[in-house]
């Protein structure tokens, strides 16, 4: 099987996923989880961690085997590869986590399925280097872990008057019962992409107005 080089090195590649190509704010990747369990701040780093153990093992083993795996089981080897992982983080989370592992539920063996590990496997671990591949994942995994961090924060401070189970208001907190529920997620989510890009463009215009100087 031929080899593609992407050239890109370890920070970049580290880099790329935790800012540039964020799955969750940029590419708009693993949704389902995204949307699920971020009513809590406790449920989104374990997702997020959980999801990030997954992409770092996988990609080192994907990259270890990308000239022994034949290209047209190439996306089979992939899945049974992240299922075993899956496997293994979900039965460390029932031994010493009992209630992060109930509380996330289904969405733990579902990992398996996430756009995010798959689509990383197939785009960079099997074209680079063991160690690109291992930042790669890195970066992805806690792009991905601070997304959903950032977006449980805001749905579990507004809408419990809490964080991470802390309360943070007195018994006049009027909590905004909405932002638990689905659409608040869908809207927490809409707010902080319009917040981002926002940023984003105006840093642009920024380093375009200081060249152009």
């Amino acid at each position: 099987m031929s080899e593609k080089k992407t050239g890109i090195s370890a920070l970049g590649a580290f880099l790329n996923g935790l800012i540039k190509e964020n799955p969750t704010f940029v590419l708009m990747l693993g949704m389902c989880p995204t949307l699920a369990v971020t009513t809590g701040v406790i449920n989104g780093i374990g997702m997020g961690l959980s999801t990030t153990v997954v992409l770092i093992c996988s990609n080192i083993v994907i990259s270890l085997l990308r000239r022994f795996i034949p290209n047209k089981i190439r996306i089979a080897s992939y899945i049974v590869i992240i299922a075993g992982f899956v496997t293994v983080v979900e039965m460390l989370l029932k031994a010493y986590v009992p209630s992060l592992s109930e509380s996330l539920g289904i969405y733990i063996p579902l990992i398996v399925v996430n756009c995010i590990i798959l689509g990383r496997a197939e785009a960079f671990a099997s074209k680079n280097s063991v160690v690109s591949s291992l930042f790669d994942g890195l970066g992805m995994g806690l792009g991905f872990t601070c997304a959903l961090t950032l977006i449980a924060a805001v749905r579990e401070i507004l809408g419990a008057g809490s964080f991470a189970g802390i309360k943070l208001f007195g018994e006049g907190f009027q909590p905004v019962s909405i932002m638990i529920l689905p659409p608040g997620a869908f809207l927490t989510l809409g707010i902080l992409i319009a917040v981002i890009n926002g940023i984003t463009k105006r840093i642009k215009r920024s380093k375009e107005g200081t060249e152009n100087d």
